[in-house]
């Protein structure tokens, strides 16, 4: 198992580029990526979103965590794809992340902020200034079907 830095060794970066393989590989650990999806698409992916946040254990250079922020800049944002290493969770990495995001929104006055939090993680966003939007669903459209 490797070796793990404390929070105070982690580093917080907006981008708007990275490394494709890291980002995939975040992705894979969030049990998100799709092995037929392609790697070089990842650059538009963050160039496309409104922030895009990583976390970079400053001691071995490793890319730890990400998040992101979609939104028109004007009125609302969704926070995307927030994602920490196995390794690396439970040391505050998530919430430094979505801090980041989150002051970038707030820079931008937007006032309207949302997530899907995947269940049982609830109480991870909490404390950050989230609530449950009672009396919404979320839904997906799936292409195809109709």
């Amino acid at each position: 198992m490797n070796a793990v830095a404390p929070a105070a060794e982690i580093e917080i970066r907006t981008v708007t580029a990275w490394d494709e393989e890291a980002i995939a590989d975040l992705y894979r650990a969030g049990g998100w990526w799709n092995e037929r999806w392609d790697p070089s698409r990842l650059k538009d992916l963050i160039r496309g979103s409104f922030a895009f946040a990583v976390a970079i254990d400053t001691a071995s250079g490793e890319t730890v965590g990400m998040g992101r922020v979609i939104s028109d800049g004007v009125s609302d944002a969704y926070i995307q794809d927030l994602v920490v290493l196995p390794e690396y969770r439970r040391r505050d990495i998530g919430t430094m992340i979505l801090s980041a995001l989150l002051e970038h929104c707030r820079a931008a006055d937007l006032g309207w902020v949302a997530l899907i939090a995947e269940p049982g993680t609830e109480d991870f966003y909490l404390p950050l200034g989230f609530r449950r939007m009672e009396g919404y669903v979320p839904m997906q459209w799936f292409r195809g079907e109709r």
